[in-house]
């Protein structure tokens, strides 16, 4: 199972460069990524996609934001339910 999906992730990366430079992906793009990273739940293809298009640095940005966001609405909501 493990290598089909290691040959799934050659083939997309494979794709890409004959393609050219892969594209690189969009803020909301790794937004989405990483908010599904989060909830634990992934496509094997959406996986094998983000791999390749989202960089470490969109990667790292993206899971700061979402956690300060996850922090700040538990806050949030703490305050509103001991209010």
């Amino acid at each position: 199972m493990a290598a089909a999906g290691n040959l799934a992730r050659w083939n997309v990366a494979i794709m890409h460069e004959e393609a050219g430079k892969p594209r690189k992906a969009t803020a909301l793009q790794a937004a989405k990524a990483v908010f599904w990273a989060f909830f634990g739940v992934r496509k094997g293809k959406d996986h094998d996609t983000d791999m390749v298009s989202i960089t470490p640095l969109q990667a790292i940005i993206a899971g700061l934001i979402g956690a300060a966001l996850f922090v700040l609405s538990l806050i949030l909501l703490v305050r509103i339910v001991t209010s």
